[in-house]
């Protein structure tokens, strides 16, 4: 008697369950690999240009290969026939220097040497040194204005005619201001002493 066929349900295997290990792994595996080969990528990147960007050593040497190329594409027939002009430099902006001026209050009135007229005047001075100097000036104006009389009492009426005899004098108290400003601040800085007013009486 012959065997009856089996139903097709039992011929077939069941599908397979599905592998959901093998998935989750998978989704665990690809970031990480991804966030390797970035990180491998950027410390290659690093090791190759970084140093080499901020090795001055590795610059000197670009530019010195960049230099051996331009001459050796240079014909040095053409550089034989064309001299070559000097290089020019540009000229540095020249520094400008401010003066300062400070005039003294009010007037200086002394007896000339060995006269009895009297001399009157209005005295300021200048520096190009910075503001420190004037406020030295104006700290110890007292002391200055002694040595400013100290020196026109110095000179006689013949001796502070003409401009010559004021720029003299002009001198001798620039000198006795440094010299006092530099006893009291280790500093003198004026540079030059000018009469506002100049009466002879």
């Amino acid at each position: 008697m012959a065997r009856a066929p089996a139903p097709a349900a039992l011929a077939e295997d069941p599908p397979a369950p599905p592998r959901r290990k093998g998935k989750l792994l998978r989704f665990i595996l690809m970031p990480l690999a991804a966030l390797l080969l970035v990180g491998l990528g950027l410390g290659a990147g690093y090791v190759l240009f970084g140093r080499m960007a901020n090795d001055p050593s590795a610059q000197i040497e670009q530019i010195l290969e960049r230099r051996g190329r331009l001459a050796a594409e240079t014909d040095p027939a053409d550089a034989q026939a064309t001299p070559a002009e000097p290089a020019r430099r540009e000229s540095p902006a020249p520094t400008v220097f401010v003066t300062t001026y400070y005039e003294f209050p009010g007037t200086f009135t002394t007896n000339l040497r060995n006269s009895r007229r009297f001399l009157q005047v209005g005295i300021g001075v200048s520096t190009q040194y910075d503001t420190r100097v004037i406020t030295n000036v104006e700290t110890h104006q007292l002391a200055l204005r002694s040595e400013i009389l100290s020196v026109i009492s110095e000179f006689t009426e013949e001796e502070v005619q003409g401009k010559e005899g004021r720029d003299r004098m002009a001198g001798a108290m620039r000198d006795a201001i440094n010299d006092r400003l530099v006893r009291l601040e280790n500093f003198g800085g004026i540079e030059s002493v000018h009469f506002t007013s100049f009466i002879l009486q």
